[in-house]
C-alpha cells in the first residue's frame, strides 16, 4: 500500500474534494493542517506547491485535487496507490 499525505486546511473545497475521493477508494492517508504559517512553508519547501491540497503519494509530489482527479480519470491514480 502507498503512502499518502495530504496538505489541507479546514475550510478548503477542493481539499474536501481530494479527501473524498480519497475515502471512497479507502486509502489511507495522513491529513496535515497548514494553517499555521510555518507548517505550510515547510510543505511549500517539500512539495513545490503553495496552494492546497498538495498531495504526496510515494515521497512523490502529484499536486492538487485537479491533479489527483486526473489521474483518476486516466486510470493511472490506482497503479500509484499500489
Amino acid at each position: 500500500m502507498a503512502t499518502v499525505t495530504i496538505y489541507t486546511t479546514a475550510w478548503c473545497p477542493y481539499c474536501t474534494r481530494a479527501k473524498k475521493l480519497l475515502d471512497q477508494k479507502q486509502v489511507k492517508y495522513t491529513n496535515i493542517d497548514v494553517s499555521a504559517p510555518a507548517v505550510r512553508a515547510k510543505m511549500a519547501k517539500l512539495t513545490g506547491g503553495r496552494t492546497v491540497p498538495q498531495i504526496v503519494i510515494n515521497d512523490q509530489a502529484i499536486g492538487g485535487c485537479d491533479e489527483l482527479h486526473a489521474l483518476e480519470r486516466s486510470g493511472k491514480l490506482d497503479a500509484l496507490l499500489k
